[in-house]
């Protein structure tokens, strides 16, 4: 079984590929997905979960898009810009948009609803949320000078601009509903996407149905998608087991891979990726005792990454050590450098007796006890929490977990009155920009909920970005990391998660990447006849 499974895993993106080449999509069918968490709110500008963007993508189209035929997740793709230029200064970055592409209410979508979404993300006004404007830092202007031209005044060069304007995430909106209700987009959904919204009944399900209108002509294949919010896991197993579910685009657990395979043998294709996702340790810094580094030290000294990757691999979605990159890839810190930092010694007993050390001299005494508060999603946040409680205790710490519904954790953490907590990076591409902007300081993005100020760092932050040369850039992404998961201890890192999509045979068009945030439109997806 275990070969099986490893030979679809490494032949699935490319059968995949070429089936799409060599069938015709069948138009028609309903695709049918899990979804574990639901949607907070609506509003992709503000909110950063996967039960937001996989039952509300479809409704939406970006400026541009990550190429939904590229594995690795990193290549851009026009969508409703069809064009684009950089001037020779790389400070001017000029889109030209597709004319004809309507909104679903009828009207038509221009430069005018494009700058609108987009001051709205980088530039929002006094409480509105955008969790992404520290990605846009150095953006200085929106320009629309025609109908069909947008421009962005850049205030120094960017080398991942572009990347960061292929975010599943900067859903077009239109500008006259913005001018009335900034909040509309939190409750509503209106979009120019593939999908048209039916309905959406909570706590059970999320409908669309085919655009006839979009602009894409042809697409998209299916009549329509249902989204069912599921939250346990072994139902959503249950659910693809029994083909009552094609795929769940998010991902299942080793053990749960190969209950689906042995069920469903041939009628299944197993898709896997390293996954650009980290579940890490928020530290309130703004409570007593964390406000002390020594006490964070300590937290991130206690733990044995190393035995955890060979132990929680087996169980969990989770394989590699990692920093503030995925490991592999060009901007990673190798494992022997990775190795020095406070918390990823090979030693756990020495690495543990300076956390003990560190507890004392903080004056934090033994047993110390505070409240861990983990997000409701089984996995991997519930084996990873059991593990961090286990860890900490190790080392005379007396820690008591919260779980906090899903739909209702950010709410519960931004207002900053947890302790410790469980947060996540999971990036839409591998970049290292957009990996590192969740650790600028708290008043440059809002989704640092370790709730500091660090300048520092964010100046190191600021040269990674503009520097050209890739060695330097990486010497500078090492002092952020170190800075950050050591000297500091700001976040501490966990596992870097591992991608496992068992689905439907059936399911044709779609392909896996890094990042479970990306080929959520659905547009060219379609389904196999019997």
């Amino acid at each position: 079984m275990t070969r099986l499974v490893q030979l679809l895993a490494l032949t699935a993106s490319a059968l995949l590929a070429l089936s799409a080449q060599a069938q015709n999509p069948r138009n028609g069918g309903e695709l049918v997905f899990p979804v574990p968490s639901e949607p907070p709110s609506y509003d992709g500008h503000r909110e950063e979960t996967f039960g937001l963007i996989h039952p509300i993508a479809p409704f939406y189209n970006t400026l541009l898009r990550v190429d939904p035929n590229d594995p690795s997740g990193t290549k851009p793709a026009a969508s409703l810009a069809e064009s684009w230029t950089v001037s020779k200064d790389a400070l001017t970055y000029t889109f030209k948009l597709r004319k004809g592409v309507k909104f679903h209410d009828g009207s038509e979508m221009t430069s005018k609803d494009v700058k609108a979404s987009y001051d709205k993300i980088i530039f929002p006004p006094p409480g509105i949320g955008s969790t992404r404007k520290g990605q846009y830092a150095d953006v200085a202007a929106v320009e629309a000078p025609d109908p069909y031209t947008v421009s962005f005044k850049l205030r120094a060069p960017s080398a991942s601009f572009i990347s960061s304007m292929s975010s599943p995430w900067n859903f077009i909106y239109k500008a006259d509903i913005l001018a009335k209700d900034m909040f509309w987009y939190e409750k509503n959904i209106m979009g120019t996407g593939p999908f048209t919204f039916v309905e959406h009944v909570k706590g059970s399900h999320m409908v669309g149905k085919k655009n006839a209108n979009y602009w894409d002509k042809g697409k998209p294949y299916l009549e329509g998608f249902r989204a069912i919010f599921m939250r346990d896991s072994a139902a959503q197993v249950a659910a693809i087991r029994g083909e009552r579910a094609h795929i769940q685009f998010r991902g299942f657990s080793p053990a749960e891979r190969d209950s689906i395979v042995s069920t469903l043998k041939d009628r299944v294709t197993v898709q896997e990726s390293p996954w650009d996702c980290i579940l890490m340790v928020g530290i309130n810094h703004e409570k007593k005792p964390f406000d002390d580094k020594r006490v964070r030290r300590a937290l991130t000294l206690a733990l044995d990454r190393h035995q955890a990757s060979q132990s929680l691999s087996k169980i969990a979605i989770v394989k590699a050590v990692a920093g503030v990159q995925v490991p592999g890839t060009p901007f990673a810190t190798p494992p022997q450098e990775l190795n020095k930092l406070a918390g990823y010694w090979t030693d756990i007993e020495k690495s543990r007796a300076e956390a003990r050390r560190l507890l004392k001299e903080a004056g934090v005494p033994e047993g110390f006890s505070f409240t861990f508060t983990n997000r409701g999603i089984p996995m991997p946040y519930e084996p990873l929490g059991v593990w961090l409680i286990d860890q900490w205790r190790r080392v005379g710490l007396n820690v008591k977990q919260e779980v906090i519904e899903a739909a209702a954790y950010f709410g519960v953490i931004r207002k900053g009155d947890t302790q410790v907590h469980m947060d996540f990076q999971c990036g839409y591409i591998v970049e290292p920009d957009l990996d590192t902007y969740k650790f600028l300081s708290s008043d440059r993005n809002p989704a640092n909920y370790g709730r500091y100020k660090d300048p520092v760092l964010d100046a190191l932050y600021d040269k990674q970005g503009r520097a050209t040369n890739p060695e330097e850039r990486k010497q500078l992404i090492r002092q952020f990391e170190k800075r950050l998961l050591d000297e500091e201890a700001h976040y501490l890192m966990t596992l870097q998660w591992h991608r496992i999509i068992p689905h439907s045979a059936k399911v044709k068009g779609w392909m896996i990447t890094p990042s479970h945030y990306l080929n959520n439109t659905l547009d060219t997806v379609w389904l196999a006849s019997d």
